[in-house]
């Protein structure tokens, strides 16, 4: 079984940055695809970025430039660097893992293809 840990969420100003942190326990984290989405209130579950074991690194389109994700695979732990942050990015966001392969950006943009979750970070922008 693996299990997810999120960190590092927070209050910031518009404009602000934030570093999230997931620490998986279990397995070497290079194996598998991981992934960050999130969910606003009233809102369905949102991808934001992945990186796969080759490295690949989709990002959403409304997160491009702003967001970097990156691994550190001697700590098992998956980042979610955040910079320029606008109020819409408030949301619960979420770490997940994929124990299958990495197929396409299409493919793994989609929260049925993941199968653990964290229990989330809360993200909050204000203007």
């Amino acid at each position: 079984q693996v299990q997810l840990v999120e960190s590092g969420g927070g209050l910031v100003q518009a404009g602000g940055s934030l570093r999230l942190s997931c620490a998986a326990s279990g397995r070497t984290l290079s194996s598998y695809t991981m992934g960050w989405f999130r969910q606003a209130p009233g809102k369905e579950r949102e991808f934001v970025a992945a990186i796969s074991w080759s490295g690949s690194t989709p990002y959403a389109n409304s997160v491009k430039g702003r967001f970097t994700i990156s691994r550190d695979n001697a700590k098992n732990t998956v980042y979610l660097q955040m910079n320029s942050l606008k109020p819409e990015d408030t949301a619960v966001y979420y770490c997940t893992l994929d124990t299958g392969p990495f197929l396409s950006s299409s493919y793994n943009s989609r929260a049925a293809v993941y199968d653990y979750w964290g229990q989330g970070t809360q993200v909050t922008v204000s203007s």
